[in-house]
C-alpha cells in the first residue's frame, strides 16, 4: 500500500514521479503481511490516521474508551489465538494507561504486542518540554518481555517482526513497540519500504524434551502412592487438549485444573479432583505441574498448603522457572504439546497407573464436598435477598444450555464463588483475572472474546470490579458485539453493609444501576433480584444476541472480605480512639 507523489517539473519527456510510502502505511502493510486481523486501541497524536488507515486496509480496529482495557483485550486475543494481540496506544499517558495491560499480559504469559506513538527523540533526550514528553522505551523495559524502538522508517518492518516473534516465541509475554511520530510520518521510497518488511517463518517452534528427562518423569511418577496432575492456563494456551487427556485417562492420575484451565477435561470428569483440592495437594506425595507455576496461587508449594515431602515434575518451556519455589526432581523442558506427547508416548504399555486407594480416598471426599455444597445451593435458591449463590446458579443452568457461550470473570466473591459453582465442559472458555488477580479485566476480556471468536460471552462482574472497565458497555453497544454482562452487585467492595462512622459512605460501599447504564448507549438492561429473574434475563439476553447488561441485586450482607484470600491483608487494629 503506498502513496504516490507526483510533481510537476514541466519539462517534457521529465521521468515518471516515483512511489511513494510513509511509516503509517508501512506499519499496516508490516502487520498485515504477518496476519494481524485486529487491532485494539484509542486514537489521538500520534496514531489517529494509522488506525484510519488500518481500518480502510480491512483490519478491524476496535476503539475503546481506556488504553488499559485495549491492553487487556489485546491480551485475551493473544491467549484465543497463539497469535499476539496488537494494541496501539497514544504516547505517554495513553502508553502508561497501556502499560498495565502489556504487564499483565507479560505475567499471565500472553503473547501481546503495545504499540505506542511517541514524541521527538531530540528533544525527549535533551529534556527540552515536548508535548507528552517521556521515556516510554526506558519505562516499558521493567515490565515487558522486551522492548523495542524503530528510529527510521526502514526499521519498521524489522521492528514489528521482531515484536511478533519476542512476544509468541518460548514463555509469550508482551512486547513494546515505540514509533516516533516523526517515524510515523517519514517519507521514503516505496520499493525500498515495500523491500524492508518481511514474514515471520516459524515464529514459535516446537521444543521438544530430553528423552531422559522424559523418562525420569515416568519413573518418578509410576512410583508415587499418591501422584497428582496439576493444569495450569499454560496448558490451556497450548492446545495440547488430546494428548494431556490421553495421558491423564490412560495413567489414573487425578488432576487438578486451575482457573483457566478449567475445561481441558470436563469438570465433571471422574479424575477431577478440584472439589477435593486442598485433600489433594495436602496428600499428594508427587505432582505434575503442566503449565503451572508454583507461585502464590498454588502457595509456593509450602505446607501447610502442600505435603511437605511432595516431589515435582514441571513441564514448562523456560528452564529458569525450575526451582523458582520448590526444588524440581523431574524438570521437563519444552514446549507443552511436545512434551506431553513424549509422556503418552514413553508412559505404553501402562508403565504408569495412579494406585486405586488413592483415587477412592480423592472420590470419597469430591463426593462428600460436592454434597456439602448442593446444600449451600438450595439454601440460596429461596434466600431474599437474593444471594450470590443464589444468581450463580441461575447463570449455570442457562449456560448449561448455551455449551458455544464463553464465560469472563472477575471479583472477589464474585470471582471465587463462580469459578466453585459454574463448571466448564470446552477448553479455553474461561477467562479471568489470572496471576495477578488484577480487577479490570472484565470488558477488556469480554470486548476481545466476542471479536476473535464470534461466540457469545457471559461476563460475570462483581460490582466493583466491573466499576474498573465499565464504560467499555459502549464499545461493546458500539460494536453490537454479543456480550451479556451479569453484575453481582452487592452495593460493595466485598460486601455494601458495612458502617460509617461519619456522614460520608464507608471505604466498602457502592451504588450504581448498572441496567441503566447501559440502556444509554443503546443496550438492554436487566434488574433481576431473584434467581428466577436471573435466568430468565439471561435466557432472553442470549437468545437475542445483541448487548446486554443484568443487574443482579445481591443482599449488600452477603459476601467476605477480599473473597478467599482474606488472609493477605494485613491485620490492623481496630481499637476506638
Amino acid at each position: 500500500m503506498t502513496d504516490v507523489v507526483t510533481q510537476d517539473t514541466g519539462a517534457e519527456g521529465a521521468e515518471e514521479p516515483a512511489a511513494l510510502t510513509d511509516g503509517i502505511h508501512l506499519v499496516v502493510d508490516a502487520l498485515k503481511l504477518n496476519g494481524v486481523e485486529n487491532i485494539y486501541g484509542v486514537v489521538g497524536i500520534p496514531i489517529t490516521d494509522l488506525a484510519r488507515l488500518a481500518q480502510a486496509s480491512g483490519i478491524r480496529y476496535i476503539g475503546f474508551r481506556h488504553e488499559s482495557d485495549a491492553a487487556h483485550a489485546a491480551a485475551a486475543a493473544g491467549f484465543l489465538t497463539q497469535r499476539p494481540g496488537i494494541c496501539l496506544t497514544v504516547s505517554a499517558p495513553g502508553f502508561l494507561n497501556g502499560l498495565v495491560g502489556l504487564a499483565n499480559a507479560t505475567t499471565n504469559c500472553f503473547p501481546m504486542v503495545q504499540i505506542s506513538g511517541s514524541s521527538e527523540r531530540h528533544i525527549v533526550d535533551l529534556q527540552r518540554g515536548d508535548y507528552e514528553e517521556m521515556d516510554q522505551l526506558s519505562a516499558a523495559k521493567q515490565f515487558a518481555k522486551a522492548a523495542f524502538r524503530v528510529s527510521r522508517a526502514e526499521d519498521i518492518g524489522r521492528g514489528i517482526a521482531r515484536s511478533i516473534r519476542t512476544a509468541i516465541s518460548g514463555r509469550p509475554g508482551g512486547v513494546y513497540l515505540d514509533i516516533p511520530a516523526a517515524v510515523l510520518g517519514e517519507i521514503i521510497d516505496a520499493e525500498k519500504g515495500a523491500a524492508s518488511l518481511w514474514e515471520l517463518v516459524d515464529p514459535a517452534p516446537r521444543q521438544l524434551p530430553e528423552p531422559a528427562a522424559v523418562d525420569r518423569a515416568i519413573d518418578l511418577l509410576a512410583g508415587a502412592e499418591r501422584p497428582l496432575i496439576v493444569l495450569g492456563k499454560g496448558a490451556a494456551y497450548a492446545r495440547a487438549d488430546e494428548s494431556i487427556r490421553e495421558f491423564v485417562e490412560s495413567t489414573g492420575i487425578p488432576y487438578v485444573p486451575m482457573s483457566m484451565a478449567k475445561g481441558l477435561l470436563p469438570d465433571d470428569h471422574p479424575q477431577s479432583a478440584a472439589t477435593s483440592r486442598s485433600l489433594a495437594l495436602k496428600r499428594a506425595d508427587v505432582v505434575m505441574l503442566v503449565g503451572a507455576r508454583l507461585n502464590w496461587l498454588l502457595g509456593h508449594g509450602d505446607a501447610p498448603q502442600w505435603n511437605p515431602n511432595a516431589r515435582f515434575v514441571q513441564v514448562d518451556i523456560a528452564a529458569n522457572e525450575m526451582d523458582s519455589n520448590q526444588p524440581i526432581a523431574a524438570p521437563l523442558v519444552g514446549d507443552i504439546g511436545s512434551v506431553m506427547d513424549a509422556l503418552v508416548e514413553r508412559s505404553k504399555p501402562g508403565r504408569i497407573s495412579a494406585p486405586a486407594q488413592w483415587r477412592e480416598e480423592i472420590a470419597a471426599k469430591s463426593e462428600q464436598n460436592v454434597a456439602r455444597m448442593a446444600k449451600r445451593l438450595q439454601d440460596a435458591k429461596t434466600a431474599h435477598p437474593m444471594k450470590f449463590l443464589g444468581a450463580l446458579q441461575a447463570v449455570r443452568d442457562v449456560l448449561g444450555d448455551n455449551p458455544r457461550a464463553y464465560v469472563v470473570n472477575e471479583g472477589a466473591n464474585a470471582l471465587d464463588l463462580t469459578r466453585n459453582t459454574i463448571g466448564m465442559k470446552v477448553p479455553r472458555h474461561r477467562l479471568d483475572s489470572g496471576t495477578w488477580g488484577v480487577m479490570g479485566i472484565g470488558m477488556g476480556y469480554a470486548i476481545a472474546t466476542a471479536v476473535e471468536t464470534g461466540e457469545p460471552v457471559v461476563a460475570i462482574e462483581g460490582d466493583s470490579a466491573f466499576g474498573f472497565s465499565g464504560m467499555e458497555i459502549e464499545v461493546i453497544c458500539r460494536y453490537n458485539l454479543p456480550v451479556v454482562t451479569v453484575v453481582l452487585n452487592n452495593s460493595g467492595v466485598y460486601r455494601g453493609d458495612e458502617a460509617s462512622p461519619n456522614g460520608d459512605p464507608a471505604p466498602t460501599y457502592l451504588r450504581a444501576r448498572h441496567d441503566l447504564m447501559i440502556e444509554a448507549f443503546g443496550g438492554k438492561g436487566y434488574r433481576a433480584t431473584t434467581p428466577d429473574e436471573v435466568a430468565a434475563a439471561l435466557r432472553e439476553a442470549l437468545a437475542a444476541g445483541v448487548p446486554a447488561l443484568i443487574d443482579c441485586v445481591i443482599d449488600p450482607a452477603d459476601g467476605t472480605e477480599s473473597g478467599n484470600i482474606s488472609h493477605l491483608n494485613p491485620k490492623g487494629l481496630t481499637a476506638k480512639r
